[in-house]
């Protein structure tokens, strides 16, 4: 079963990914990953089976009442050797990013604003934001 159709955007796939999610970090790091790109972390993470080869698991797990990342998984995989492989550097410092939101992925900040562009810089500090106070919507 995939959550996510080629007609599903990267917000909705997050917001199907969020029911059920209350802890603000886990919900700002997976609307990060909807956002970024349309969805390319959230997609990869369902479909792409040399990822869930490498930690030996789904890493969206929808073996659940709701689908949800498996933030754990993803801890693993960033430890994995080459899972960046075929990926730019501001995606690869997205993902880290977000991960490093619910604690799976300790970052170096100035890497990461240097990987990415001015939009996904916005970006990752809206999910900071969000991962600290709540939607500020």
């Amino acid at each position: 079963m995939s959550v996510a159709s080629e007609k599903t955007t990267g917000e909705e796939l997050a917001e199907s990914l969020l029911e059920g999610v209350v802890n603000e970090p886990m919900r700002a790091a997976t609307k990060l990953l909807g956002a970024h790109g349309d969805g390319y972390w959230l997609r990869r993470l369902t479909d792409d089976q040399e990822l869930v080869a490498m930690v030996d698991h789904p890493l969206i797990d929808l073996s659940g009442r709701y689908p949800t990342v498996d933030w754990d998984g993803v801890g693993h995989l960033l430890k994995t050797p080459g899972w960046s492989r075929g990926v730019s550097r501001s995606q690869a410092a997205v993902l880290e990013f977000a991960a490093s939101l619910v604690n799976r992925c300790p970052v170096q900040i100035g890497r990461i604003s240097h990987a990415v562009d001015d939009a996904e810089f916005q970006l990752l500090l809206g999910a900071m934001e969000e991962a600290s106070y709540g939607d500020p919507r």
